[in-house]
């Protein structure tokens, strides 16, 4: 007995139309931008990575068409810019919101409370991962390290750092977000939109006034380890027990201000110091 392609989800449709090319002005646009990008690689096809975000500047995804541009100008098959598209997850394959939230939920982070923060996100936005608002201005996804261990649970707007969030803070976060508030990352530039972030992924200037030098560094603690294994003298530091044990008098730093702790240096709040949202297992073992 035999068995219809249709029994078997094969589907027989007609093959997929070309893409729409960009109106002539637009693609002359990119096309300049496009000669920049390329003069600074001796191989055409190694600037690849930076023109799939400069397209995504243009449409805020990866479309097909910007797909299409990028093996026109690079001498490619669109199967080859295609393989790279889908391989690297900073590049959207849909539309996306203006603000690409993302919550650390690999290890660490998760057992910090990212896993509750993003639980609570999707709650409170009414998305799921990879899924926008329907006002267009918040695309919610987990995603893997921020590299910022030192200072989790990390929420990440558009690849700027937001540290030792709690549900709580996060939510507050993406309300913010969505009324237009002003939102000031806990290290580096003030935030811009993801096509102005795309843009400046690709290699050109951010032109913003000042955002340059608003440019976070590391954190104290990522630095200890650095400034250890270079044989520089680092002070004693000292910081009360998270336990709430006995300390001696006096021998407690307190930090300036200024100066960025991690979520390891002292009892800082926390979503695993949240009440309201527990992390970790709540069971015994064996239950």
């Amino acid at each position: 007995m035999t068995t219809s392609s249709s029994e078997r989800g094969v589907g027989l449709g007609m093959p997929e139309l070309p893409p729409p090319a960009y109106p002539d002005d637009v693609r002359a646009r990119l096309e300049a931008d496009a000669r920049e990008v390329i003069a600074r690689y001796p191989d055409s096809r190694s600037a690849l990575l930076p023109l799939l975000h400069l397209v995504q500047s243009e449409d805020g995804y990866v479309t097909r068409t910007g797909m299409k541009f990028c093996a026109d100008v690079l001498e490619l098959t669109t199967a080859e810019v295609t393989a790279v598209a889908t391989f690297y997850s900073m590049y959207r394959r849909r539309p996306s919101g203006d603000y690409q939230v993302g919550v650390c939920t690999n290890t660490l982070c998760a057992v910090m409370g990212g896993d509750a923060i993003f639980e609570t996100l999707q709650e409170h936005l009414g998305v799921g991962n990879g899924e926008t608002t329907g006002d267009g201005l918040v695309t919610l996804e987990h995603i893997e390290c921020n590299a910022a261990c030192d200072f989790a649970p990390v929420v990440m707007v558009n690849w700027e750092f937001f540290d030792n969030q709690t549900p709580a803070s996060a939510t507050r976060l993406v309300d913010d977000l969505r009324a237009g508030e002003p939102v000031e990352p806990t290290r580096g530039a003030r935030l811009c939109t993801f096509k102005e972030t795309a843009r400046i992924l690709a290699g050109f200037p951010d032109e913003r006034p000042g955002a340059v030098e608003e440019g976070g560094s590391a954190g104290h603690a990522s630095l200890v380890g650095l400034r250890l294994a270079k044989g520089e003298a680092h002070p004693a530091r000292v910081v009360h027990p998270r336990d709430g044990g006995p300390h001696e008098e006096g021998a407690v730093h307190d930090p300036s201000p200024a100066e960025q702790l991690s979520s390891h240096d002292a009892p800082l709040e926390t979503s695993a110091s949240d009440p309201d949202h527990p992390a970790g297992p709540t069971a015994e073992e064996g239950e």
